[in-house]
């Protein structure tokens, strides 16, 4: 089973870790439309974002052309923490499946945190520091980014404040006590702590809250709180950025085995892991050096991509933050209570907006019943206990696989596994209980969310 000339995990050595984040709009003939004022509807500068970004950080969210960003030593160092991470081949997962296919999966798993987070956390956390901040506020869905975030804080000395979404607060306490152990604050969101989860809950009564909720929340309270920014660990330029550190590592541990994916996938909430995991390759294709397929997949609860709108929107639900064009279903879009708390936002990275956009990636969605067959399949085969919103990935890896299969092609398909599922117990005892349901939001209540986009004239 096993092919000798390509192990079963390919660890790249600590000297071998990128030395620079690679910005994939520099190689984008279509840039990202910029973030809009939504007063002036013109382009956010620099002295309008500085009240809520780190000031390093907004030259870099704003920065289109320069291709890469030298990676600070100290990141670097705290990088071999959990870097370089293994790139598996599936060998287990070829053989229950019966596919000629190759299979690998970027393991993102292998720190505290429990998935990618810690990535761009680590930078956010370190800009902070360096612009002399008492802390940071932010949100969180499942609770990794938050996990991650108060990792990174609790390094630099840093008070984290955490809006968890009040759903995945309620489902995952085990992962809000690891952020308090890290030193941070959690707050369920919609909250009565802040005039906008005040506005949201009237409107609301009773709801499960969303990130777009969060988000609004996290923002009021970082402009409330003098020496304080607000950080975000999706969707953002600058977390696009960071995160490519999963792609450039995949690529280096594909290139010294001489191997050519033909499919790169990764699950799709506001597109950070996607993103990070994708942008190398994604950039040879657009400097038309070789050509991938990459498929985005998203929860059927939650289908921005699928079934969204290509406009620009606010980034949350308070309606508080810049616009961005993005595929969105709507700020005021609140998602069923599903299971993959990370992949509950109403929009996408308008990074990769623009490349789905341009017909350069494919997008697919799929229901959480499906998502947690996968995920079993796949934890009693390769021996990893997945995270809900990495399982979407497995699912349709597997049925890609499965193609191979009917068609006998020999195809390398690669996904990011990016995190662990030990604090998702509910979600898998109530798939197994058979409690699990698969709600699907009807054309007509994604028409009503839409209908409130704003107008902005292009």
């Amino acid at each position: 089973m096993f092919n000798e000339a390509i192990p079963y995990k390919i660890y790249l050595e600590e000297n071998e870790m990128p030395k620079a984040w690679y910005n994939l709009r520099a190689d984008m003939k279509n840039k990202p439309a910029p973030l809009l004022n939504p007063a002036t509807q013109k382009p956010m500068t620099k002295e309008e974002l500085r009240p809520v970004f780190c000031d390093a950080l907004i030259d870099q969210e704003l920065d289109d052309t320069t291709a890469y960003f030298p990676i600070p030593e100290e990141i670097r160092s705290f990088y071999q923490m959990y870097r370089p991470s293994p790139l598996v081949r599936a060998y287990f997962l070829e053989k229950k499946l019966g596919t000629p296919a190759k299979i690998y999966y970027k393991f993102e798993g292998n720190n505290t945190s429990g998935s990618h987070k810690l990535n761009s956390a680590i930078a956010q956390a370190y800009y902070a520091k360096q612009q002399g901040l008492k802390g940071v506020t932010t949100e969180t869905g499942a609770g990794q980014w938050g996990t991650a975030l108060s990792m990174a804080c609790s390094y630099f000395d840093l008070d984290c404040q955490v809006y968890m979404v009040k759903v995945s607060y309620e489902q995952k306490p085990f992962r809000r006590e690891v952020m308090r152990t890290y030193g941070a604050s959690v707050t369920p969101s919609p909250s009565m702590s802040t005039e906008v989860g005040r506005k949201i809950l009237e409107a609301h009564p009773g709801t499960t809250g969303s990130l777009g909720c969060a988000i609004s929340e996290a923002v009021e309270m970082a402009n409330k709180q003098e020496g304080y920014r607000y950080v975000l660990g999706s969707v953002l330029n600058q977390v696009m950025l960071h995160q490519s550190v999963i792609g450039l590592e995949t690529k280096a541990a594909l290139d010294k085995y001489g191997i050519t994916p033909d499919i790169i996938i990764g699950c799709a909430g506001g597109g950070s892991n996607l993103g990070g995991l994708i942008a190398p390759f994604m950039g040879e294709k657009l400097r038309g050096e070789k050509d991938y397929r990459f498929i985005a997949v998203e929860p059927a609860s939650c289908p921005s991509f699928t079934r969204g709108t290509f406009a620009y929107d606010f980034c949350d639900t308070g309606a508080v933050c810049p616009l961005a064009k993005m595929y969105t279903l709507g700020s005021n879009f609140i998602p069923s209570a599903n299971h993959a708390g990370g992949l509950r936002y109403h929009g996408m990275s308008p990074v990769l907006s623009q490349l789905y956009h341009d017909g350069l990636m494919e997008a697919t969605s799929v229901v959480q019943t499906d998502v947690f067959e996968a995920a079993e399949l796949f934890a009693r085969v390769e021996g990893i206990l997945p995270a809900p919103e990495s399982s979407h990935a497995i699912r349709v890896a597997i049925d890609e696989a499965l193609k191979c299969k009917e068609t006998g092609e020999e195809k390398t398909i690669v996904f990011g596994l990016t995190g662990t599922g030990y604090f998702d117990m509910f979600a898998y005892e109530k798939f197994h209980d058979g409690k699990m349901s698969d709600y699907i939001p009807t054309d007509e209540e994604i028409a009503e969310s839409v209908s409130t986009l704003p107008v902005v004239n292009e």
